[in-house]
């Protein structure tokens, strides 16, 4: 009597591996990019004497030296930018709105910015500003 063993088949491949790449691939890009919204253009804020670190959330408005205008890190017209920070104080009284200009941004805008912000409801409107060098 002749025994055969039986044939084995084919194992199948699996992706298990792939998805743990990814997975961690995935994990590493959220740990080491920044998520903090950034402005189409170069921003660099003046040096600031005194201050505290910004609590995270709320709106990022960035203002270029030429008075160019964006909001979380997209272009906006300063009519836009009306409506769009109504509605986020609609849904939201408390929301902080930070700005962060460029140091050459004439003092005027900022301050004509701020002023229209707190005429559309605005609590807290913060500067950014850069620490002073130790």
């Amino acid at each position: 009597m002749k025994l055969r063993r039986p044939t084995r088949m084919a194992e199948r491949e699996t992706v298990v591996a792939l998805i743990d790449v990814t997975f961690f691939l995935l994990i590493f890009f959220m740990l080491v990019g920044r998520l903090d919204a950034t402005a189409p253009f170069a921003v660099k804020p003046p040096v600031g004497t005194t201050g505290t670190d910004l609590p995270a959330g709320g709106i990022t408005l960035s203002m270029s030296d030429t008075g160019a205008l964006a909001l979380d890190g997209a272009p906006i017209t300063r009519e836009a930018l009306a409506r769009a920070v109504t509605d986020r104080i609609t849904k939201n009284p408390k929301v902080l709105i930070r700005i962060n200009a460029d140091q050459a941004t004439e003092l005027r805008h900022v301050l004509s910015l701020i002023t229209q912000f707190e005429d559309l409801g605005a609590r807290d409107v913060a500067l950014i500003v850069t620490p002073e060098a130790p």
